[in-house]
């Protein structure tokens, strides 16, 4: 069994993400947190969301300032939220997180979530997809959840775990866990793969 597997191996889970950490905790595996990998989150212009996802999760592992052995797994990941091509980002205002959610409200827009596991000897990536269909969202709700919430650190403006999933998401088509941050069933599979 995996669990029984990885407690021969370091995990290192390079984010701030507190939902991150959450999901992780949740399989069952024991780790430690790094918040040290600070990386800009620019990417070459031509990457589709998926691509964006794992080039920046592989960014994000290699700005890691420690060199890695072969007993110890670094863990990264990235979420982008895009609707019809264009990328919805982290809100860098009240009035950007108000039109961000406008546009999701009534639509369906895509989560990618890329991971990264990388150790001395090798490196291995994937990605998770999610369709998520929201209905319409009056601006008092958007306003609402804004300022109850103030969702500045969440791709795409909200947390489908907060009150605006309870209320908008109408229909999901993939990992809700994606949507969250981490992929876990994804990413329990692929640990199985990575230490095999």
């Amino acid at each position: 069994m995996l669990l029984d597997t990885l407690k021969y191996h370091r995990i290192i889970l390079a984010t701030g993400s507190p939902r991150r950490q959450q999901l992780l905790g949740s399989l069952g595996i024991e780790f430690e947190v790094f918040t040290g990998c600070s990386t800009d989150e620019s990417y070459p212009s031509g990457l589709k969301g998926d691509e964006i996802a794992l080039f920046l999760a592989r960014k994000k592992s290699l700005s890691y300032p420690v060199e890695l052995n072969e007993n110890e797994i670094l863990i990264t990941a990235d979420t982008i939220v895009c609707q019809d091509g264009e990328v919805l980002h982290k809100p860098e205002s009240e009035a950007d997180a108000v039109e961000i959610l406008q546009k999701l409200a009534g639509s369906s827009h895509h989560v990618f979530t890329g991971v990264c596991l990388r150790n001395t000897i090798k490196e291995k990536g994937f990605v998770s997809q999610t369709e998520v269909r929201f209905g319409m969202l009056s601006d008092e709700e958007i306003n609402y959840y804004i300022q109850t919430y103030k969702p500045y650190d969440k791709a795409g403006a909200y947390g489908i775990q907060e009150w605006i999933g309870y209320i908008g998401v109408e229909e999901i088509n993939g990992s809700y866990f994606n949507v969250m941050g981490l992929p876990v069933q994804l990413l329990y599979r692929n640990l199985e793969k990575f230490i095999n």
